[in-house]
């Protein structure tokens, strides 16, 4: 490499990292990008199911209580850039290039598209049009002199810079890239590193009947999740089980709210008949009984439920399957109908933290200063995006912490 100099160096092409080096170029900077995949945001464009879920339509008290931390730390910066100021900033870059969005369910923000390459699209074209340098190379260490940030080590060489900004992401969805590589570099510099482990991440469960139906979706049902018996999240959605347990949209948000795997007891509760109260759900059961009167009860449940589902149900109600409808009493169908409103899941454990969505854990924010993302420790370094040690639930709120951190950091360079 040449001898390079640029007056901020962005570390890691990602949401942050794309958002950070664009509106400092914007602001007449010289910055030079440093991701080593040839393609920038790889992991902005799978996430939301390739959609890309932008950000949450909300105000920021309402956002604030989807931090499950303390989201006083993210105050000041999404002040700087709300939620809908980030909607504004995508449908507004550019005649042409812009990425027209929608508001859909739980305030959930994607393009009209519902492609994520629109998103990552819109931002590498804008880049490039600022200026920006993107070198597809590794930042190794961020070199200091005297406390003050005076360049980037890199595969080939030293680039000269008065800013680094980390946004290495966590440690989730390593094939895009996320290597946990920040933390060294912070660490380095005398930053704490909060321990990292999943969020947002598919469950674990030891009860044989998940992999029995393995495969298998559930729509429209109510999971509740419990921390020792407390009730900590309940929510109507989707789901599916897995040869491990469970995952799906339900249970990715459910597992934000499991915080303390080894000292706490969890366990998940699926209302199979949300639209159903018990008293509605007995009358259709006896409805069903009455229709398949000489039927064995494994025969007898194709109406209620899925074809897959019907075995492990089965089996949980404890009623033979070979019994027949007609002489079923009434306490076997209450037992039933429980079954319905609380189908049980154990659950063990996390899945690994690279099939998490998210990284909870990272830079510890008492060592970063809130109003402008700069480190306490060192001047001219700062951090953005989930790298820190700062996480939400799912809906589109990790996004915009990358988004309005970012923006944050790029205006205080």
């Amino acid at each position: 490499m040449t001898k390079l100099s640029a007056d901020a160096v962005v570390i890691g092409g990602g949401a942050a990292g794309m958002m950070c080096s664009l509106v400092a170029a914007q602001r007449g900077l010289d910055v030079i990008l440093l991701e080593p995949n040839k393609t920038l945001g790889r992991k902005l464009r799978i996430t939301g199911k390739g959609r890309c879920n932008v950000t949450n339509n909300c105000d920021i008290k309402d956002f604030l209580t989807n931090i499950p931390g303390d989201g006083r730390f993210l105050y000041s910066a999404l002040n700087r850039l709300s939620p809908r100021e980030t909607m504004q900033f995508f449908e507004s870059l550019g005649p042409s290039l812009g990425v027209p969005l929608k508001t859909e369910r739980g305030n959930r923000v994607f393009p009209v598209s519902d492609n994520a390459n629109d998103v990552a699209g819109t931002l590498a074209r804008n880049l490039e049009r600022s200026g920006v340098r993107h070198i597809r190379e590794s930042a190794k260490h961020i070199i200091t002199e005297n406390g003050e940030v005076t360049g980037v080590k890199t595969d080939s060489g030293v680039i000269s810079c008065r800013a680094a900004v980390i946004c290495t992401g966590g440690l989730s969805y390593p094939l895009t890239g996320s290597t946990g590589a920040g933390y060294k570099m912070a660490r380095e510099l005398g930053h704490s590193i909060t321990p990292c482990r999943p969020s947002l991440v598919p469950l674990e469960s030891d009860d044989e009947y998940c992999a029995q139906m393995q495969g298998f979706s559930l729509k429209n049902v109510t999971l509740s999740a419990y921390e020792n018996d407390k009730l900590i999240f309940r929510e109507l959605g989707e789901m599916l089980f897995t040869h491990f347990g469970v995952s799906g949209p339900l249970v990715l948000s459910a597992s934000s709210h499991m915080r303390n795997f080894g000292s706490a007891k969890y366990r998940l509760s699926i209302d199979l008949k949300p639209a159903l109260d018990e008293k509605k759900l007995d009358a259709r059961l006896l409805r069903d009984f009455e229709k398949y009167a000489n039927r064995d009860f494994a025969n007898s449940l194709c109406d209620l439920a899925g074809k897959t589902m019907i075995p492990v149900l089965v089996e949980l109600s404890g009623i033979p399957a070979e019994e027949k409808v007609n002489s079923i009493t009434r306490q076997q169908r209450h037992d039933l109908l429980r079954l319905f409103k609380e189908f049980p899941i154990s659950i063990s454990g996390p899945r690994p933290i690279d099939e998490a969505i998210v990284t909870s854990g990272g830079v510890l924010t008492k060592e970063i200063n809130p109003r402008t993302m700069e480190s306490k420790l060192v001047s001219g370094l700062y951090f953005a995006g989930e790298v820190m040690d700062i996480d939400a639930y799912t809906g589109g709120f990790n996004l915009q912490i990358a988004w309005s951190t970012a923006y944050v950091a790029a205006n205080s360079i």
